[in-house]
């Protein structure tokens, strides 16, 4: 691995969910910490796995890893800190004035507090004056997240330049000039190719290869020009005689003759597909090791038994039973939500519904899965800029019509925090949610951390809400958190790959959901190879972990479960999408 060579200190892995940016990120952690590098992995994605992956519990200070001497590791959970950074705040202030402090919990207590608190300490690793550690390696968040949290540092330098008054979700202003200089110098830090490396990750998909393209491309427009591209999972068949093998790796080399220039032209490492799930510090260091692989893959054909699975088509039609509602998909980046929101969109449209397919992913892929128009479906996706531009002008033009200009200066000075975008976006989300009483609503949700802060936000808003309309007498409301936690109303639907990370990442997703009192309503496991009929050792080798997971499932983990097999032509266009229901 030539990353390996002459890293710089601070290495951030990104690229589009299910590509293996954990992995890697793990895997060069550890390699560095084995050369004797004192080294600090940080998550900035809130749905990590790294607890699992490594086996120690995630905290919010960093923990030594056992057997890794030299590597610790750090979660930044976004509750952690935002309930940290309220405290620091609220220590700053005069305690003998309870009705200043009530404003200052109250300022602090929504969803633009919690991002702001996590780039806090995220900055905060950027800008140590007193370096602690050789190497600091962010493991981040699905692009479109990650891409919001690395134009942080531009954008709150920005706001917070000749800014005497501070916003609401940074606290009052007698801590401002220090979070200022953190800013600036954490800016500094990512624009500095000798400090800072981002390394693209993606794997032989056209998909991932076009986003990791498109990711270097809005790096280079924020400053992060020293870039490196990791191809991971690169698939030879082993028996040239296998159809499905064969399928597969042609895909892939497609895919990789296809590569835009701009990526083809970074330096690149390429990560052969492994037959067994990177868990486990065996694993991770094989990762990088085709010896140490060999030596895990056990060298034996497996008799699977393939068990009758219920189809997509039979989802569509248990959906179509009711005559509107609102459809979320979610689950961890790369697993396909895409493809299955599009596809449930086109069957119930084919049912004679009249669906409304959106998206709140940064990184919306919706129109390229569908590439065409369809009677009866109509197609959007909430764009984070177009959202907070519309938000700012109806703030303008109803709190701020009757503000001398004076006033209005302040209120637009305000708006142009960064933490109006995630007011902005949960507006958009919340009147889509609505249109669901009339008709059928499918929303395609970003991946699993950045839609847990959407419902985050939503349920900060359902008990300020609450608290409101009490004060005025008002005992009966509809909130958006309240239509999704109405089974009638709200169907979700948790998609996870037949992989054990993908699995334990939507059931924790699944968790966080009920102790929101929403409850999924199936599972869709995705690219089953289960019934391709592939005798490729390393195809088999997975399709043995594959039935594990679905027994899984089975025990009791869903309540209900479909299953899409592996399409050796992807599903892309509203005719392949038809097939699939």
């Amino acid at each position: 691995m030539n990353i390996l060579s002459k890293p710089t200190r601070f290495l951030f892995f990104t690229g589009k969910g299910g590509v293996g940016k954990t992995s890697l990120s793990t895997a060069v952690a550890i390699a560095l910490a084995d050369s004797g590098k004192k080294v600090l992995l940080v998550s900035t994605d809130a749905a990590s796995n790294l607890d699992e992956m490594l086996g120690i519990e995630l905290k919010n200070i960093p923990v030594s890893v056992p057997g890794v001497e030299g590597l610790s590791v750090l979660n930044i959970d976004p509750d952690n800190a935002a309930e940290s950074y309220r405290e620091r705040v609220i220590a700053q202030l005069d305690s003998g004035h309870d009705e200043e402090v009530l404003k200052v919990k109250e300022e602090l207590s929504g969803a633009c507090t919690t991002e702001i608190a996590a780039f806090d300490e995220f900055a905060s690793l950027l800008s140590d004056v007193k370096p602690e550690y050789d190497h600091i390696i962010f493991d981040t968040a699905p692009t479109g997240h990650t891409l919001r949290l690395l134009s942080l540092p531009k954008a709150w330098t920005g706001f917070l330049k000749d800014n005497d008054r501070g916003a609401s979700c940074l606290g009052p202003h007698s801590g401002l000039t220090m979070q200022q200089e953190r800013f600036e110098r954490a800016l500094k830090s990512l624009s500095d190719k000798d400090q800072t490396t981002v390394i693209l990750v993606g794997r032989a998909e056209k998909g991932a290869i076009n986003e990791a393209a498109r990711t270097s491309v809005e790096l280079k427009d924020l400053g992060l020009t020293n870039q490196r591209f990791i191809l991971n999972g690169v698939f030879q068949a082993k028996d040239r005689e296998d159809s499905v093998a064969l399928s597969i790796e042609e895909l892939g080399r497609k895919a990789i003759e296809e590569m835009p220039l701009a990526l083809a032209q970074l330096p690149r490492d390429e990560v052969p597909l492994r037959a067994y799930n990177t868990v486990g510090l065996q694993a991770l260091r094989s990762l990088f090791n085709n010896d140490l692989s060999s030596s895990l893959i056990k060298n034996q054909i497996i008799q699977v038994t393939i068990e009758h699975q219920e189809s997509l088509t039979l989802l569509a039609d248990q959906l179509a039973k009711n005559e509107h509602g609102l459809i979320m998909v979610m689950g961890k980046g790369g697993v396909g939500k895409t493809t299955i929101a599009a596809a449930l969109a086109v069957g119930l449209v084919q049912r004679g519904k009249t669906v409304h397919l959106s998206t709140t992913d940064p990184a919306a892929h919706i129109l390229g899965a569908l590439n065409g128009e369809m009677p009866g479906l109509k197609v959007s996706k909430i764009d984070p800029k177009v959202e907070t531009q519309n938000y700012v002008d109806k703030i303008l033009k109803t709190k701020g019509a009757k503000l001398n200009q004076e006033e209005k200066d302040l209120m637009i000075e305000d708006l142009r925090s960064p933490c109006t975008e995630e007011v902005a976006v949960f507006h958009a989300f919340s009147k889509i949610v609505s249109e669901a009483q009339s008709s059928f609503v499918v929303l395609d949700t970003a991946p699993t951390g950045h839609s847990l802060l959407l419902m985050d936000a939503t349920g900060a808003y359902h008990r300020q809400a609450i608290r409101d309309l009490k004060k005025v007498g008002i005992t009966k409301a509809m909130t958006p958190l309240m239509r999704l936690q109405d089974p009638d109303y709200t169907k979700i639907i948790l998609v996870t790959l037949p992989e054990v990370t993908p699995v334990s990442q939507a059931a924790a997703l699944q968790d966080d959901l009920r102790r929101a009192q929403v409850e999924p309503f199936a599972w869709v496991m995705n690219k089953s190879l289960l019934a391709s009929g592939t005798k490729d050792p390393i195809l088999t080798a997975r399709m043995s972990s594959e039935k594990k997971q679905v027994e899984r499932l089975k025990s009791g983990l869903a309540k209900k479960i479909f299953v899409l097999p592996w399409q050796a032509t992807p599903p892309i266009g509203i005719n392949e999408l038809r097939k699939l229901v």
